[in-house]
């Protein structure tokens, strides 16, 4: 693969990046062989490393540390894109439907009164695209991965609703 350097790179650019990194025989000797799992604490630390960022209103590490947590977003979606699954393509537009749905209010003329009927909507629009008709499998859906206090916030926060 070609690459051309350019002053100003777009997210096409970014990808091929991506791809050229992972690249079996002229890619990076780190970033080829990672995994999911093997890049999962980066993948942690580089969202906690943002959230500091946010914490202290430093735009500047904010702009560093948002593209640190895309990288790490990109590394996985060309990893499943090379296994076939799918590609950042995809994720996209996964999220794009997602946030069509789950803003009625914007994309279909629902009428709402402010942030609580917003956050009810996306609530109940949220259980009903995952099948989620009872208290205990929104409780059950909460991820076990949270650290143990915003884990028990998170159920505490669902059962309550």
């Amino acid at each position: 693969m070609e690459f051309i350097k350019k002053d100003f790179y777009t997210i096409e650019d970014l990808l091929k990046v991506v791809e050229m990194l992972r690249d079996p025989v002229n890619g990076c000797e780190w970033d080829r062989v990672q995994t999911h799992l093997s890049v999962r604490k980066d993948f942690i630390e580089e969202t906690y490393e943002a959230v500091d960022a946010i914490d202290n209103n430093d735009k500047e590490l904010m702009l560093e540390e948002f593209g640190d947590v895309m990288l790490q977003v990109l590394l996985h979606c060309q990893m499943e894109k090379e296994e076939g699954s799918f590609a950042f393509e995809d994720v996209v537009n996964a999220l794009a439907q997602k946030l069509v749905l789950r803003h009625p209010h914007v994309f279909k003329g629902l009428q709402v009164t402010g942030v609580e009927d917003v956050l009810n909507n996306w609530e109940a629009i949220k259980n009903d695209s995952h099948g989620h008709t009872t208290i205990s499998q929104t409780v059950n859906a909460v991820p076990h991965s949270f650290p143990a206090l915003m884990y028990a916030q998170k159920v505490q926060k669902r059962v309550a609703a």
